[in-house]
């Protein structure tokens, strides 16, 4: 422990003895100083004589504050003044503060009043911290000072907060531009607010007895930043680390679960329509080859497969344990599959903390953890895995084999996500039911699906992490190598919750999860249907090798809205050099358009289409092309399909691998169309414009966070 930690422990320690769960202004400002955040001269008067003999050292102008722990919003109180110049000024601000305070809580704990230089500065700031029940400790970044909470400009990331974060997070609020500086006014000194961002950011890491920091206001200039106020609450009953095992016995156990060679069905059942008879037709009947193990206490075989009576009785090593079982029987049966060193259990049945039986999933969990078995579930439809033929689930078997992943908190939205991907013919190579996450969740499974030479893109969604910070540093070497999607349920936020500064009370939970998961490379879906598409399109379209996007359209109208859905997801449009400009006018006609987009009009025939995609597919300045097909009867949606799969094949034969999306206008035939092409691994949507250019904009977002462009 170096001095800078042990003198902020000194302080922390003293406070703890005194019961307090905020620190002093001046104590607060010595752990500043300690972390090198630079802070106003300060003092602290118990009378009007001493304010002003207190002022005088300090120098005029000087600002004067209630010092209170029961006054949690000083100038809420009254219990501000700024301005004061002189000894006379000094002692009625004094007065003033004192009675202001007494009359907006007589039974307030005074202090005194803190009398502070006046600092200058071109901008007010906030910078601060929270502690999340899923995230841990979290700095916050935002403009607008005491008015931060009704400008709700702000944005957080994971303690402690490197140099390229800190200094992210003052381009990610909406008025970034203000830094800079707006009609005249000169920018501010952007490396002391990353300073400043990072400094809190080791604070609150070195110190997790620290819940909340707020440093508000801060006042940014050309020639710094100073921490006008600052407020450090305290929460020394810390909760325990959750359980977490190393990152190769984490592989270890969800290979074995996840790859299985022997499943054993527990409750596998004779009787059809019964869950424990669906497991067992899905793991025959959708081709598992491995051993397949019933555990029933009277039957002698089920499926035609020889029944046991307690996984303890099978001969040879078992994998997983498949639970359709009564809840209350659960804890009882994981002893035997802990006796039987079975690495995995999936637990199907529903009846515990979801309906309110916390304790017996708790007593479940003990089981498991006592035995070092990793539980999936409960309360969930079990998985699939495609790449072993494995249905571990009561839903219909499924086999569309493929490199996406996908994963539901919600039995319903697996459900979807099945119907999804069968109704679209989508292959994965996994679907997984992870339900209340007694013990696996998300992490665990991406850190399978890290090294799965069958997964190339991940989707999720999420009602809830656990352990979000184990979550994003999963998530962030993940997404370094492969797509990972997350739709985060529970957006709204019914309010604010109860806090005691103003960080606190803008640390809504989306607005957490947001930040986080950015940083963490992740790709945001807002809709079940956005995550479904990502999730199809990552896995067809090839990564972009630069940021010029290319419109080429039939129809002008297609044109404006797909340059609207660019602009709106952040993709840029190329500025179309000369040469090209003028080949692509040697193939659209007179009173056609070329610039970007390109519009060649509806009345031409198959061949134009055929020469101008061709045309930019071949170019390499042109990175991605979005095509907006406008049904006519010269070239019919069908024979639009065909030539556009022709030219996409001519273009991979020679090597070239360019995203490519199309948005279908027209009647119905517009469908059919989009299928075909569908089917050929080429993105068609039919009445849209936006829906392809977003599903484009999430690969770039992922190419760009990965480094690839």
């Amino acid at each position: 422990m170096n001095d800078q930690t042990t003198s902020v422990a000194a302080i922390l320690d003293a406070a703890k003895t005194a019961g307090r769960d905020s620190l002093s202004a001046a104590d607060a400002r010595a752990l500043c100083l300690a972390y090198g955040i630079p802070v106003p001269d300060e003092g602290l008067a118990t009378s009007a004589d001493e304010a002003a003999t207190v002022s005088a050292e300090i120098g005029y102008p000087v600002v004067m504050k209630i010092e209170s722990p029961d006054i949690l919003h000083k100038s809420d109180a009254g219990g501000v003044v700024v301005g004061v110049d002189s000894e006379d000024a000094a002692r009625a601000a004094y007065d003033q503060i004192i009675a202001n305070a007494t009359a907006h809580d007589a039974d307030a704990a005074v202090d005194g009043v803190q009398v502070q230089q006046q600092a200058s500065g071109d901008l007010e700031v906030i910078v601060g911290a929270v502690t999340d029940p899923s995230f841990g400790k979290l700095v916050a970044f935002g403009l607008g000072g005491v008015l931060v909470e009704v400008m709700r400009d702000v944005t957080f990331r994971l303690a402690p907060v490197a140099a390229e974060d800190a200094a992210g997070m003052l381009t990610s609020v909406r008025g970034a531009e203000i830094l800079d500086g707006v009609r005249g006014q000169a920018g501010v000194d952007r490396a002391a607010l990353a300073g400043i961002i990072e400094a809190v950011g080791k604070l609150v890491s070195d110190h997790p007895e620290i819940s909340e920091v707020d440093l508000n206001p801060v006042l940014a200039s050309p020639d710094g930043a100073i921490a006008v106020d600052a407020r450090i609450l305290l929460d020394f009953d810390q909760q325990p680390a959750r359980y977490r095992p190393g990152q190769e016995e984490i592989l270890t156990a969800m290979r074995r679960i996840m790859q299985p060679d022997a499943v054993a069905v527990i409750g596998a059942s004779p009787e059809a329509g019964k869950i424990g008879n669906s497991v067992m037709k899905n793991l025959i009947n959708g081709g598992y080859e491995g051993e397949i193990y019933p555990i029933h206490p009277r039957a002698e075989e089920v499926e035609g497969r020889k029944a046991y009576t307690s996984v303890t009785e099978i001969d040879g090593q078992v994998d997983v344990a498949v639970f359709c079982i009564p809840a209350p029987l659960v804890p009882r049966v994981l002893e035997e599959v802990g006796q039987k060193e079975i690495p995995g259990a999936v637990l199907i049945p529903s009846g515990f903390a979801e309906v309110g039986e916390e304790e017996l999933q708790q007593q479940a969990l003990d089981v498991a953890r006592k035995h070092n078995i990793r539980l999936m579930g409960p309360n969930i439809y079990g998985f699939y895995y495609t790449h072993k033929n494995l249905c571990a689930t009561f839903c219909t078997p499924y086999d569309e084999r493929g490199s996406v992943a996908l994963s539901s908190q919600s039995g319903g939205v697996g459900m979807a996500i099945i119907g999804f991907s069968r109704t679209n013919q989508m292959g994965v190579s996994a679907i997984v039911g992870l339900g209340n996450k007694a013990d696996i969740d998300e992490d665990d499974l991406l850190t399978f699906f890290e090294q799965d030479d069958n997964t190339q893109v991940v989707a999720m969604h999420v009602e809830d992490l656990k352990d979000g910070r184990s979550f994003a540093e999963v998530a962030s070497r993940v997404t370094k190598q492969k797509p990972v999607v997350v739709l985060k349920a529970g957006r709204t936020s019914l309010g604010a919750r109860a806090a005691r500064s103003h960080t606190g009370a803008l640390a809504g939970d989306d607005q957490i999860y947001d930040d986080v998961l950015r940083q963490s490379g992740v790709i945001r879906a807002m809709t079940l249907n956005d995550m479904l598409e990502y999730a199809r399109g990552l896995q067809v379209l090839p990564t972009p090798q630069g940021e010029n996007i290319l419109i080429l359209t039939g129809a002008g109208g297609s044109g404006v809205l797909l340059s609207d859905a660019c602009a709106d997801n952040g993709l840029s449009l190329m500025s179309m050099p000369d040469d090209l400009d003028a080949a692509f006018r040697e193939y659209i006609p007179p009173f056609g358009a070329s610039g970007n987009p390109v519009d060649i009009t509806g009345g031409e025939p198959p061949t134009t289409y055929q020469n101008t995609i061709r045309l930019a597919l071949e170019d390499e300045r042109v990175h991605a092309l979005v095509l907006g097909y406008w049904h006519t009867i010269i070239t019919p949606p069908m024979v639009f399909a065909d030539l556009l799969s022709e030219e996409i094949e001519r273009a991979r034969g020679k090597g070239i691998h360019k995203p490519v999306v199309a948005s279908l206008v027209g009647d119905v035939e517009v469908e059919d169309a989009a299928r075909k092409l569908m089917e050929h691994d080429i993105l068609a949507y039919p009445y849209e414009a936006e829906k392809p250019v977003a599903v484009l904009a999430a690969k770039y977002r992922w190419a760009r966070q990965a480094g690839l462009i």
